[in-house]
């Protein structure tokens, strides 16, 4: 399983130019507004940028296992997602239709779909599902009138009037910049809970993104826990996306 998350870890890196600014959060909840209301400040503060350029600290830690890395980010919003780690040791490319990665260290490379993230996630995601789970979006899309207020002591709280059949959703929003504090996707069926903390945030030329970030999935077995931490964030850079499988590597068999 350890070497199974190495590489998934590695899919979930997501997410700036020069005027960053770490925000605090003290707003109060407005007992004024309903789900709708909420829903469409949520859609409007989504971040608007063409590419982002990020240093990420990575901490994972697996049962009594734990490792950190710090690795470039390269991102074209809908487009791509590039990763660079290790002293271009380790690459990784994410387009919406493939994932891409080699390993010098080891001389071997992986090729595939979406399958290999939604086995370990057991959920179905896409490009867009995972751009949005890493910028602190709504994962899915819900229409106005789908969505469903609870109370919360300090979040918006907002789940699918109709829960999907694999799995339940429950999404928190914050009163101040109406991006996610956080959200829980649970499968009672496998037991199975994926959680995600959006600790602080950070505005980067006006646009809102996370700076800290916490990942955790569950399951009957093990818990696996990811810390996220953006620096250096630029946005709207020309970024070049450069990644070519190496001949003679191994494929690698997840």
């Amino acid at each position: 399983m350890i070497r199974q998350v190495t590489y998934i870890l590695f899919f979930l890196l997501v997410l700036g130019c020069k005027t960053i600014q770490p925000l605090t959060n003290e707003a109060a909840l407005n007992p004024k507004l309903n789900a709708k209301q909420i829903l469409k400040i949520h859609n409007k503060q989504k971040a608007d940028f063409t590419t982002l350029q990020a240093r990420l600290r990575l901490e994972l830690t697996e049962g009594d296992k734990s490792q950190a890395h710090t690795v470039t980010l390269r991102m074209e919003r809908d487009k791509t997602i590039w990763i660079n780690a290790f002293l271009n040791m380790v690459r990784l490319k994410i387009t919406p239709d493939r994932v891409l990665i080699y390993n010098k260290i080891n001389k071997t490379y992986f090729e595939g779909d979406f399958r290999l993230i939604n086995d370990f996630l057991g959920v179905d995601l896409d490009f867009k599902n995972l751009q949005n789970l890493l910028l602190a979006e709504l994962i899915f899309s819900h229409k106005p009138n789908r969505l469903k207020q609870q109370h919360h002591e300090t979040s918006y709280c907002l789940t699918p009037k109709k829960q999907n059949a694999f799995y339940d959703l429950l999404y928190f929003i914050n009163p101040q910049y109406y991006k996610l504090d956080g959200l829980v996707l649970s499968q009672p069926r496998q037991n199975r809970i994926l959680k995600v903390n959006y600790d602080t945030f950070q505005s980067v030329d006006q646009q809102i993104i996370p700076q800290q970030m916490t990942l955790r999935v569950t399951d009957n077995q093990s818990q696996m826990i990811l810390n996220i931490n953006l620096k250096s964030v630029s946005l709207n850079l020309a970024l070049r996306f450069p990644f070519k499988l190496p001949s003679g590597y191994k494929l690698i068999e997840l």
